[in-house]
């Protein structure tokens, strides 16, 4: 076994014997489909912090030559799969930290630096067959594999550090590129190539240089959403494993979503809270996160109101298809949203082709991001939103409505009330603070003008649940009974214990008070 030719399993056995490890083995019963088929290439990209090493460790377990892991996977879920036995431990696996070979290059060719290193291996095991010391990688597996039959598995892990930290060096990147596309491309010793990074491949222009990949995004992770990250049954044996609560759970680190996996959660984040029994916030400041408060503040028309609206737990619409997969060319704010999908900052609706923020972990690094010049207004509404909701827990009904009447003038120049999405995000904006002890809940029943939102407390919060609902010109007589009618809203269907109601009317023709407020307390019990 070796570095970069057949790493063993080391690495994975570590993981395996974590104090707490979520078998993803399935993952395996994925990849065997795709050997040697015109499907083999697979690029998979994620968030930091969403087990792409691991997956990658884990796979490099199961495939490289030379090991015996049969009683690693003992009692995992592959070992059930009917080409377990098949493909374990029958391929010469190949794996490429590029982060590693970036660093050490320094300022050696990194692809040269990376041949040379990987090369070096191949001697020890090969070099009977490989007595040209001028030749390449690819000619050099091209030579074993004529000589051999034997075909190898492509491990390459952080494929796209050079486009993320040599974001001005584009003859690297495409240097770097056209080394990938010789390696891999039309080579008949590849029986799989997995790739996995934090963005999709690269264009150029109209093209991709690696355009025989099959790209696995945020936007669209396909086969591979249940090893994104934890599903919600997974999340849910781990809160009863650890005595945690579920429900705070999700409010934290739930809220990715994909077709057929409607809650995935941040993995990282939810070990790191199981293990210390406590909830915050677990991503850790990097190069990739200080970068965030310079995307939201780029100056591209409507950015900032979409940022805002999503802070009020709204949705925007985003057209993914034009962003060309680096961290340098934008064109449009969609590029810049789309970004920030792929950082993990922002999840994404597929169906709708919409983009929020996911969880309580990601308005943190919002907020954190717009402690900066350039959202003066949105902060200072931030910052009155916790006598807002005082207020509101009160039932003062005019300290509410003037609040609301602050909060509107501030964010008046960013958000419009000129939909139901605007009129909730707005809502949502100026009761910020209530997420700490609160789950934002956004319904759209039909109607002009018409928006609601629920905030669910959180559990041993001692709080009552709020029914925040937002309309204009309309008349406030029957607000509190058309709420009641229509049954407190599917949010708080299991819910028992104490709601207000608040009505909140905007009249547009009153700029001296364009706000009003009725707040009623009704007790909500079991039947």
């Amino acid at each position: 076994m070796g570095i970069y030719l057949n790493p063993g399993n080391d690495g994975f056995w570590e993981a395996v014997n974590s104090k707490i490890y979520v078998d993803k083995t399935n993952l395996i019963a994925c990849t065997n489909e795709l050997i040697s088929t015109e499907q083999k290439f697979i690029c998979v990209s994620r968030p930091r912090r969403f087990g792409k090493s691991m997956a990658l460790k884990m796979l490099a377990a199961y495939y490289s030559r030379g090991c015996d892991s049969a009683n690693l996977f003992r009692d995992c879920r592959i070992e059930g799969e009917e080409t377990f036995r098949k493909h374990l431990n029958q391929y010469d696996v190949i794996y490429l930290n590029m982060q590693q070979f970036l660093i050490e290059a320094g300022n050696r060719e990194l692809t040269k630096y990376l041949e040379q290193e990987v090369l070096e291996e191949f001697q020890e095991e090969y070099g009977e067959l490989l007595r040209r010391q001028d030749m390449g990688l690819a000619a050099s597996l091209r030579k074993i594999y004529a000589k051999t039959k034997k075909k190898f598995i492509i491990l390459i892990d952080e494929w796209d550090c050079v486009m993320r930290e040599r974001q001005d060096s584009e003859a690297l990147q495409k240097q770097y590129l056209d080394f990938l596309r010789n390696l891999l491309k039309d080579q008949p010793y590849v029986a799989l190539a997995y790739m996995t990074g934090i963005l999709p491949v690269k264009k150029y222009g109209e093209h991709s240089a690696l355009n025989m990949f099959t790209e696995y995004s945020m936007t669209d992770q396909d086969v591979f959403e249940e090893y994104t990250g934890f599903t919600e049954i997974e999340v849910k044996e781990l809160c009863e494993r650890f005595n945690m609560d579920f429900i705070e759970t999700s409010s934290w680190y739930d809220g990715y979503m994909f077709t057929k996996f409607k809650h995935i959660y941040n993995p990282k984040s939810v070990v790191e809270a199981m293990s210390r029994h406590r909830f915050s916030n677990y991503w850790a400041s990097t190069e990739v996160y200080d970068a965030l408060k310079n995307y939201i503040t780029m100056d591209f028309d409507g950015l900032r109101a979409d940022i805002a609206r999503m802070l009020g737990g709204g949705r925007v619409r985003v057209n993914t298809r034009s962003f060309r997969n680096d961290m340098l060319n934008f064109e449009m704010k969609d590029d810049v949203l789309t970004l920030l999908v792929h950082l993990g900052y922002l999840a994404y609706d597929s169906k709708e082709k919409e983009a929020f923020i996911p969880n309580k972990e990601i308005v943190e690094e919002f907020e954190t991001a717009m402690s900066v010049k350039g959202w003066s207004e949105v902060m200072r509404v931030v910052k009155a939103s916790e006598k807002l909701l005082e207020d509101t827990l009160s039932c003062n009904e005019k300290s509410v409505a003037d609040g609301l009447d602050r909060a509107h003038t501030e964010i008046s120049s960013i958000l419009t009330y000129n939909d139901e999405n605007a009129l909730g995000a707005a809502i949502g904006l100026a009761y910020y603070s209530a997420r700490k002890d609160y789950m934002l809940i956004r319904e759209f029943p039909a109607g002009k003008g018409f928006a609601d939102i629920v905030f669910l407390p959180l559990p041993h919060t001692g709080k009552p649940a709020l029914v925040v609902e937002l309309k204009y010109d309309k008349n406030a007589a029957a607000a509190i009974q058309q709420i009641k009618d229509r049954r407190y809203t599917q949010a708080l269907e299991r819910y028992l214990g104490e709601i207000l109601l608040v009505w909140i009317d905007y009249d547009r023709n009153n700029a001296d008070k364009p706000h009003s407020c009725i707040i009623e307390k009704v007790e909500k019990k079991m039947s």
